[in-house]
């Protein structure tokens, strides 16, 4: 079992004494399914990047600005709050000090991804 809450305040407290204003901890690796608890503080970001072809971004604290998020341009998502995330290219700044877990299925093939 992981402690989630606990996760979350230490790597943002991690996040905020680092030079580069992140965190981040791969909390569950199961075959394809990864789950990621990453923590960045305000104005800090995750460069563009090529996504899995399946992921959701949950915020558990703060508000962070998801570029490219479901084909729509640029996502707001606040703390509580859960967007999917797609296979396009993607980028994320946080607008506040914040937490969030990072859920992504890998190496699916065109089956799995047809269905």
């Amino acid at each position: 079992m992981v402690d989630l809450r606990g996760a979350a305040e230490a790597h943002l407290e991690a996040a905020r004494a680092s030079a580069h204003g992140r965190s981040a901890e791969l909390l569950v690796h199961d075959n394809r399914l990864r789950q990621t608890v990453i923590a960045l503080t305000a104005g800090n970001h995750l460069g563009e990047h090529n996504a899995p072809h399946a992921g959701s971004l949950h915020v558990l604290t703060g508000r962070v600005r998801l570029g490219g998020a479901a084909g729509a341009g640029d996502v707001e998502v606040g703390g509580g709050e859960l967007v999917v995330t797609t296979h396009e290219r993607q980028s994320l700044e946080a607008l506040e000090d914040s937490v969030f877990l990072y859920t992504t299925v890998t190496g699916l093939t065109a089956e799995d991804r047809a269905v």
